[in-house]
């Protein structure tokens, strides 16, 4: 059990790598794939909402389906559907085709990443210690991988459809080598959940239902305003050096060029923390101290200081969200991946929104002033934390009965 357990943790960090490997390459290729298709920015701002309503979409699907089926099974299919929709946007000659092809490749990702967070917490359960964190970082690193090799593309000449459909094929041929390593499911290693959850049963002979606790949707709502907070800083970091204290373009860059390499490093060492202290206490000062770096950006009067802000803000936030699914995933070993999606569905909605209000908040008030609105949700966080707390045993009671 041991080495097949080594195995899944490796076969885990693997697809986390790929996926942040596909959603970069696609990002990278963006430009391109916009003079193609004929679009200006404003369309593809609009076309981009079709790529989070089918990442939450296949996030809603592929939560009940792995729980049902395990994640054994829907991770690697997830991870081939995410690949080969891949190569659609560079295949896109219109805004029509461009459209069709995000939400193809939003629900192929939205499949994806639930199903291997789903998987974590199955191999976090097995070691009986915190390991989401690394696999979140491996994602980033999975990202940073795709600049390189996107960049090198670039610089070959190749177009965003030989590019795209080469990434494809190997990605094709990961989702399918990895997945014989993959845990088989297993509903015998944890104990029933101490939470006011329960399954909702119905008459005999009846399917049952459960309803998603209230717990639950505490853990999204943070969730929620966590990543709107981190969607805020990948869209928004940059154009504050430059905006509000005339940086330079180069050195406007390194804003998020610092949050990301912070949030990538404080994952891989979340993992230790936490088991010494408790998910509690990394949401906690997580958050605060994501709430203190962004202040300080905010009202920094030097580049300098303003770069220390957003790196202090991107190593306070970068455990906070695998807590959260952590959390949602030990809920209720039976719902798992359902309670993970919709988690991780009300989070991705909060890293799209995050841009989309900061945007017209500046019309109102400057930049940096519109950054206290994610302070504001960092602070939230913090004092919630308690949420992830140990839950005491609570005694058994006769559930509801619900027609269905």
């Amino acid at each position: 059990m041991e080495r097949s357990l080594r195995a899944g943790r490796l076969a885990t960090f693997v697809y986390f790598t790929l996926n942040g490997f596909l959603l970069g390459m696609w990002i990278v290729h963006i430009p391109g794939i916009e003079q193609r298709a004929g679009i200006g920015h404003a369309l593809l701002g609009w076309l981009l909402l079709l790529l989070g309503a089918g990442a939450f979409t296949g996030m809603q699907v592929a939560g009940p389906l792995t729980d049902r089926f395990g994640a054994r099974t829907v991770v690697p299919l997830g991870a081939a559907l995410c690949s080969a929709a891949v190569l659609l946007p560079g295949l896109a000659t219109d805004a029509w085709t461009l459209g069709g092809a995000l939400l193809v490749l939003g629900v192929g990702n939205g499949c994806l990443d639930v199903s291997m967070n789903a998987h974590a917490v199955q191999v976090e359960r097995g070691y009986g210690r915190p390991v989401m964190s690394a696999f979140h970082a491996a994602f980033s690193i999975g990202g940073v991988l795709a600049a390189l090799a996107g960049a090198r593309a670039l610089d070959r000449g190749w177009s965003p459809a030989v590019t795209l459909g080469t990434v494809a094929v190997a990605g094709l041929v990961v989702a399918a080598v990895t997945a014989p390593a993959l845990l088989r499911p297993d509903k015998t290693t944890a104990p029933a959940p101490a939470t006011d959850t329960a399954p909702v049963h119905s008459a005999p002979g009846a399917p049952t239902r459960r309803r998603t606790p209230q717990r639950i949707w505490v853990l999204a709502a943070l969730a929620f305003m966590v990543m709107l907070s981190e969607g805020v800083a990948n869209d928004w970091s940059v154009l504050h050096l430059r905006d509000v204290l005339d940086a330079p373009a180069s050195t406007a860059a390194l804003a998020y060029g610092a949050f990301a390499t912070a949030m990538t490093v404080g994952r891989f060492l979340t993992d230790r923390v936490a088991a010494r202290f408790g998910p509690a206490a990394v949401l906690r000062y997580g958050a605060a101290t994501a709430a203190l770096g962004l202040t300080t950006a905010a009202l920094s009067p030097s580049m300098p200081l303003a770069l220390l802000g957003w790196t202090v803000f991107g190593a306070g936030l970068s455990g906070c969200v695998p807590q959260l699914f952590s959390a949602a995933g030990h809920a209720d070993q039976d719902a798992a991946a359902t309670n993970v999606s919709r988690v991780a569905g009300l989070g991705y909605l909060g890293m799209l929104a995050g841009p989309a209000v900061i945007g017209p908040l500046t019309r109102l008030v400057p930049l940096n002033v519109t950054l206290f609105l994610p302070v504001a949700f960092c602070v939230t966080a913090a004092c919630a934390a308690g949420i992830l707390r140990p839950r005491p045993a609570v005694a058994a009671r006769t559930p509801e009965v619900e027609p269905v």
